[in-house]
């Protein structure tokens, strides 16, 4: 029997500061299914279980790659440990013949956790280099407490204030992942033990989501860090202002439009379609502008649409193409419903805040300027590149 890899995320249906927080969205992506995609990034994970009560957590975990343990009432209210669920996964799967070798446990409130550094801190304990490993950041922050009304350093001197080269860091745990020898832990019962070592990770990265504020910072960093990645879709749906366009126009003496556009963007279209990539146009308003520039294009347009999101679900189920197989991009407020219907929501640089937080990238390129052609060199570029999970 090989001895596995296991990832385990405990994730459950009740929560007080955030309801629903592990199937809240960010980047388009539910927590959830974020820290699934994570382990099965890592490269060193054989199997990826999440711990739940709850049978909607259980559905888009499940669609993600991920295998259910199903945790008892009696550890699944506020008081429970993440331990009590782990310890429980681990007899669970002891009971389906998986012999667990590594145990990697991903904590979904942390919506960033870096793959790469969680496949070093599996190797760590998989080689015998450590027992348990951890994520943590560096730090060089100066902490104090207070006691009485007196504020008093902690771990400092106060009266001596060394320039940051000059110190040496201090490290916080992030809360992303612990990775520690399965037979270990249920000896101590805890995640730390033995020879233990410390994975940085970025300091960007180091978010966990316990408010809707932090959800809300996760939310806006989200399409930022994500920024980088290649695009895995097969269909491209635009906006049209803002997106083709720099969202300005021209108005001549008769009152007819007149917008620029970007000669970059029609080789993009058309590098699309000559992959066989479906490229949409879809537009609130009724503008002859964007009917020419669609002839142009070669591409169908979808004109005067109060319900981008309706519209958009219903070219999709003829198109035959999954929803979360689409990129859609946008840039205002009337583009939301339609980033959030699909798997991949993106915006260009100068969105609206709120459009913004429901993306999972940002262009680098603005609207106009060549951002269609960047999206669609990106999703080509997808096509000879292993990808790890849609939504």
């Amino acid at each position: 029997m090989r001895r596995e890899t296991v990832a385990i995320v405990p994730a459950r249906g009740g929560s007080k500061g955030v309801p629903r927080k592990n199937v809240a969205q960010v980047g388009g992506i539910p927590l959830v299914v974020r820290a699934v995609q994570a382990a099965r990034a890592s490269g060193r994970v054989h199997r990826v279980v999440v711990s739940t009560d709850d049978t909607e957590i259980a559905d888009i975990a499940g669609a993600a790659g991920a295998e259910i343990v199903w945790r008892p009432a009696e550890i699944s209210g506020d008081l429970a440990s993440s331990e009590a669920a782990l310890l429980h996964a681990l007899d669970e799967l002891a009971a389906r013949g998986v012999e667990v070798d590594v145990l990697a446990f991903l904590q979904a409130t942390s919506p960033f956790i870096p793959s790469e550094a969680l496949g070093r801190a599996c190797d760590l304990v998989a080689s015998g280099e450590a027992d348990s490993a951890f994520s943590a950041r560096e730090s060089y922050e100066f902490f104090w407490t207070e006691n009485d009304g007196q504020a008093l350093a902690l771990g400092h001197d106060a009266a001596h204030r060394p320039r940051r080269q000059d110190r040496d860091p201090a490290y916080v745990e992030t809360g992303a992942f612990y990775v520690m020898r399965a037979d270990g832990f249920r000896e101590a019962r805890h995640r730390f033990f033995g020879r233990t070592r410390i994975v940085e990770v970025p300091e960007a990265t180091a978010i966990e989501i316990d408010t809707p504020d932090e959800l809300a910072v996760a939310r806006a960093l989200a399409p930022v860090l994500g920024s980088a990645a290649s695009i895995d879709a097969l269909a491209v749906v635009t906006d049209f202002d803002g997106v083709h366009t720099d969202d300005t126009a021209g108005v001549d003496e008769y009152g007819e439009e007149h917008v620029r556009v970007s000669r970059a963007d029609g080789m993009g279209v058309r590098m699309l379609r000559e992959a066989g990539i479906p490229v949409l146009i879809l537009s609130t308003e009724r503008n002859a502008v964007v009917a020419a520039r669609a002839r142009k294009l070669g591409v169908p347009v979808i004109q005067n649409s109060e319900d981008k999101r309706a519209a958009l679900e219903t070219w999709a189920a003829s198109a035959g193409v999954p929803l979360d197989r689409i990129a859609y991009v946008g840039n205002d407020v009337n583009d939301i419903g339609a980033l959030e219907a699909v798997g991949w929501p993106i915006v260009v640089p100068g969105s609206h805040p709120l459009a913004a937080a429901a993306a999972r990238v940002q262009l680098t390129r603005r609207g106009g300027h060549g951002a269609v052609r960047e999206l669609a060199e990106r999703v080509l570029a997808a096509r000879t590149t292993p990808q790890e999970g849609t939504r």
